[in-house]
């Protein structure tokens, strides 16, 4: 399958549904119409104007949405974007709180390359910046990167994260969620044995497939299950003439986002009609509950095929981070020569995507950091979505999370260090 064809029909196909959704729209509600008591017609056009959104999603990055937030002196600080370091796989990205001085919790939110932007993590950014200096790793479109780029595979990922912790420097707490998990690991790891002044203060890691096989899930059991090169010849395939990174081989965010639906295809169903009742109805909005989620969730973008490749091949099926023999650049990489980094784990009771077990398996792996510097948390009844931006996170995650950055912020807070430990761990 490794065809522009291929590529160019996916998009075709989208395309022309989105045309159809507005086609559908615009020919329902033509004006005249209105004198017909037909309910066929206020269905057809509301389900054009489902369609014809959804389908537009699926092309376009979200936007951060993040213009401004609350501060205790009672006023509104804008926020900007600004870029900190940029490469051409992703960029460092600060969101900048204008007339606040620096705080003194720097925390790097490491986003996951798993088929969603980084602006997935919106709820999460927005929830930590008022109380901390926020820096988010920005992955770019594959499809919008040109060949002569080069190549970007699970070495690439682990370096630029070390790149990033380079520049933010030591006193920076790092947060990895879900995918990036083991790779985040890897990269303080790397930087132990490289450049240990350069280790960040602390670790969380969140709902990520450290070791896989810890707990199986249908992630799992179906990277067990395709050889690498049946993987290969079903889901990559080259970036048509329309972009940037033409004749680039990815795994296109098209065929991503199908199978992320199969595994819900019945909520997914119910939801868009109920949606489309809503609209016919008259009680729906341009950001209601359905649109707010599923403009994220459609919102897809391409990976390069060798990061997709090396992450089921060395992170799933050789479990090369969970046996502690994972390279970079020729050298292995020991997760044990991590030793002042305080790790904190969290993990989702009901997470169907890393299932408890997955992550908390790093904590074995670190056997040069002390016992008093690790924690962890198993939070009752949460999925994977909720550990990092649902109400588990808000209520329960974010308040261990931040007293566990203060406990190894250092200087005077080091005494407090105990208490976290057991308000953190179960």
């Amino acid at each position: 399958m490794k065809y522009m064809a291929t590529y160019d029909l996916m998009e075709s196909a989208r395309n022309t549904h989105e045309w159809l959704g507005a086609s559908a729209r615009a020919f329902a509600s033509y004006p005249l119409f209105a004198m017909s008591m037909n309910p066929m017609l206020p269905m057809m056009a509301a389900w054009g104007d489902v369609a014809e959104r959804s389908f537009s999603r699926m092309i376009a990055k979200p936007d951060w949405g993040i213009r401004s937030i609350a501060m205790p002196d009672g006023q509104d600080h804008l926020v900007d974007e600004k870029i900190v370091v940029e490469r051409p796989f992703g960029n460092l990205v600060q969101f900048f709180v204008r007339r606040r001085a620096p705080m003194a919790r720097r925390v790097l939110l490491v986003a996951p390359m798993s088929g969603h932007y980084a602006t997935l993590l919106r709820s999460t950014v927005a929830s930590l910046l008022p109380d901390a200096d926020v820096f988010v790793t920005d992955w770019h479109n594959a499809r919008d990167i040109p060949v002569s780029a080069g190549k970007f595979d699970v070495e690439d990922y682990t370096l630029y994260l070390v790149d990033f912790m380079r520049e933010l420097g030591p006193d920076t707490h790092v947060i990895a969620i879900c995918q990036p998990v083991p790779l985040a690991l890897a990269a303080t790891a790397y930087l132990a044995a490289e450049a240990p002044e350069a280790q960040p203060r602390s670790l969380t890691l969140i709902g990520g497939p450290v070791d896989p096989d810890a707990a199986p899930t249908e992630v799992t059991d179906f990277g067990h299950r395709v050889t690498m090169g049946q993987l290969e010849h079903m889901a990559i395939q080259r970036v048509g003439f329309k972009h940037k990174g033409a004749g680039r081989l990815v795994y296109p965010g098209l065929l991503q986002l199908a199978g992320f639906i199969s595994m819900n295809a019945e909520r997914h169903s119910r939801a868009f009609a109920e949606q489309i009742l809503r609209v016919a109805q008259g009680e729906a909005g341009d950001h209601d509950a359905h649109n707010r989620f599923y403009d994220e969730y459609l919102a897809v973008m391409d990976m390069t095929a060798e990061f997709y490749l090396t992450t089921v091949e060395r992170i799933f099926k050789n479990r090369e981070i969970a046996r502690n023999v994972f390279t970079v650049a020729g050298k292995r990489v020991d997760i044990g020569a991590i030793s002042d980094v305080a790790v904190m784990v969290v993990e989702g009771e009901k997470d169907d995507i890393s299932a408890p077990g997955q992550c908390i398996a790093a904590l074995d792996l670190l056997t040069g950091v002390d016992e008093g510097k690790k924690a962890s948390h198993l939070e009752p009844g949460a999925g994977h979505y909720g550990i990092f931006a649902g109400k588990s996170w808000r209520l329960n995650i974010r308040p261990l999370v931040l007293n566990f950055i203060d406990a190894n912020a250092g200087g005077p807070k080091a005494g407090k260090k105990p208490a976290v430990r057991l308000a953190a761990s179960k």
